[in-house]
């Protein structure tokens, strides 16, 4: 992993060369990268700890749209706009996660919710951790001048617009008009010559179109510079068939190598790919966790059973936590699934893990 970062970083560098800003920036965080992967070393070297990294942070529980399928409402973290009734972090606490986590070597920390961009003060806290990137998962229809210009004064801040596809695919998961909303914020990006990127969730149905070229063509002249594929996790009952499955993934992942050849100046990065190339799921501090808005220290995002907080243990605590170690030293994490999350999958075995 600490390999594909370099390798990811690099190829950041080099498509921000016409953008003098951004290739400084770029090169700085290269060099933060390689003290980070030292300090991950150190740490297991002399403490025995694994630190993971990446992060990431549901810090927001509101959002402004239903889509259709979504993890964050199926796991309860969030919910309708005027709904307060969730515990969530200030932005001062969230502040402290990340700099503990930029302390003992985290690189990124993905920002999602609900509706992230809800959150401007967790996002501001976020900007002040010049060690780390933040690649914040939006729907894209809060970006506006006044974000512009936030994320033209802070590098580390890049906004993942979420899209499925067509437009009508779009819409018709996120909503009427927000594929429209969503590539005005493209456009408004590009204006700026800023580094953003688009995260798609890819099925059985839609995973051969959002890697054509002529798709992918498409969000080139838009100027997107990263495409974040997410396999689909059937959260609502009926919805299995569009899950991947073993041939799919092989598919996708020579679709990606293809795609990766013929437009080298995005980034393609895809979750979970291909789990068995290294060895299974990087889950439960393995290569990530999740931080839900209260604190909790979970697994992943589809898999929200905890049994600690990075509030009173800390991100080095919580990654020590008896229920990542179970899941870690039983290998569950290599448990055989049919596509998508494997810990979602088994989530009745990592019930009763938690419980013993």
């Amino acid at each position: 992993m600490s390999g594909s970062i370099r390798n990811i970083m690099t190829a950041a560098y080099r498509n921000l060369l016409s953008n003098p800003r951004e290739a400084k920036f770029a090169f700085r965080m290269q060099q933060a990268f390689s003290k980070s992967e030292n300090r991950r070393k150190t740490i297991a070297d002399k403490e025995g700890v694994d630190v993971p990294p990446f992060l990431i942070c549901s810090i927001a529980t509101q959002c402004n749209l239903h889509c259709k399928g979504c993890y964050a409402r199926s796991n309860g973290i969030a919910n309708d706009v005027g709904d307060n009734s969730k515990p969530t972090l200030t932005a001062e606490q969230w502040g402290t996660i990340f700099g503990e986590a930029a302390d003992i070597g985290v690189n990124f920390a993905l920002l999602a919710g609900g509706e992230p961009m809800m959150r401007r003060d967790v996002l501001e806290a976020a900007a002040k951790e010049e060690r780390m990137i933040f690649p914040v998962f939006t729907n894209g229809t809060l970006i506006g001048p006044t974000y512009i210009v936030f994320l033209r004064n802070n590098f580390n801040i890049i906004p993942i617009i979420s899209i499925e596809g067509s437009g009508e695919g779009t819409d018709q998961r996120r909503g009427k008009g927000v594929y429209q909303r969503a590539m005005l914020s493209m456009d408004m990006l590009h204006a700026e010559h800023l580094f953003f990127g688009v995260s798609i969730t890819v099925t059985t149905g839609n995973f051969r179109y959002v890697t054509s070229p002529e798709f992918l063509g498409g969000l080139q002249v838009k100027g997107c510079k990263l495409v974040f594929y997410v396999e689909y996790v059937p959260t609502e009952p009926g919805s299995e068939h569009l899950a991947f499955g073993d041939a799919d993934v092989e598919e996708m992942e020579r679709l990606l190598e293809s795609a990766r050849e013929r437009f080298d100046d995005i980034i393609f990065l895809s979750f979970p790919g291909d789990e068995k190339a290294v060895g299974g799921c990087l889950a439960s501090g393995r290569g990530f966790f999740h931080i839900g808005p209260d604190g909790s220290a979970e697994p992943c995002p589809f898999s929200p059973f905890s049994d600690s907080n990075v509030l009173t243990l800390g991100v080095k605590g919580a990654l020590q936590s008896p229920l990542f170690r179970k899941l870690r030293d039983l290998h569950a994490l290599g448990w055989e699934h049919t596509g998508g999350c494997t810990l979602f999958e088994h989530r009745e075995e990592v019930e009763q893990l938690l419980r013993s």
